[in-house]
């Protein structure tokens, strides 16, 4: 969702592969934790599955992952699924878990926005890097609303928010995007789970375990396009 943004594609690829090259701050990690790996999986199904296939991965999430998690994957998955398929998944949620939702959240409280913007411009200066001055600036070229948008509600109100760290939110990003065949945003978010601390391997394992969960021509552009990000 946040990331439409890329003017100027070509050249902003060349630099952020030559940035992203060596950046590998999870060192010999081969693979995903068990958690993880459901996360992402959901992420996926959530974004481009059927209703069944929905409840099935939450299901399996509910047996290992921390709930707090599955909880900031559903959030965030308004941003890259939409609202419907982003409640239903939380519908399920709740009757699977058996959880009953807060009372109160900090996510209701727009008295908080100013906070959402300095924390939203933090995360999304993570995830670009040196690319984060020319994303605004393209992005305001969009329209000044998509750009506070953005940051405010994007970056700062979901993907800043405590309850789940940043690079396992990108990779369950990757996740959706592959499944939803976005390249532009998959390309964006490819780097970015790199700059927030995903190794390569784990980027390979988030592509492999959506074998038999994607489109297999959307999932092969993708590690296409991840091959030349790797390069």
């Amino acid at each position: 969702m946040m990331d439409l943004l890329q003017q100027n594609e070509p050249m902003l690829d060349a630099e952020m592969t030559d940035a992203s090259r060596d950046h590998d701050t999870m060192g010999s990690s081969d693979a995903l934790d068990g958690e993880t790996l459901a996360l992402v999986r959901l992420a996926g199904i959530i974004s481009a599955g059927t209703e069944p296939q929905v409840r099935e991965s939450l299901v399996r999430a509910a047996a290992v992952c921390r709930p707090e998690w599955v909880e900031e994957v559903l959030l965030q998955s308004y941003l890259f699924a939409g609202f419907p398929r982003a409640l239903n998944a939380a519908r399920e949620w709740r009757r699977i878990s058996g959880r009953a939702a807060p009372e109160s959240d900090e996510g209701e409280n727009f008295d908080n926005a100013p906070r959402w913007r300095t924390e939203g411009e933090a995360a999304c200066a993570t995830v670009y890097g040196p690319f984060y001055e020319r994303l605004r600036h393209n992005i305001r070229q969009l329209h000044p609303a998509l750009d506070a948008w953005m940051i405010v509600d994007g970056y700062g109100k979901v993907l800043g928010r405590p309850g789940l760290d940043l690079f396992r939110r990108e990779l369950c990003i990757i996740a959706a995007c592959v499944a939803a065949a976005q390249d532009r945003q998959l390309h964006s978010h490819l780097h970015g789970a790199r700059h927030a601390g995903a190794s390569v391997a784990q980027v390979d394992a988030t592509l492999d375990l959506l074998e038999g969960v994607v489109d297999p021509d959307a999932l092969r552009s993708a590690r296409m396009l991840w091959a030349r990000v790797k390069r």
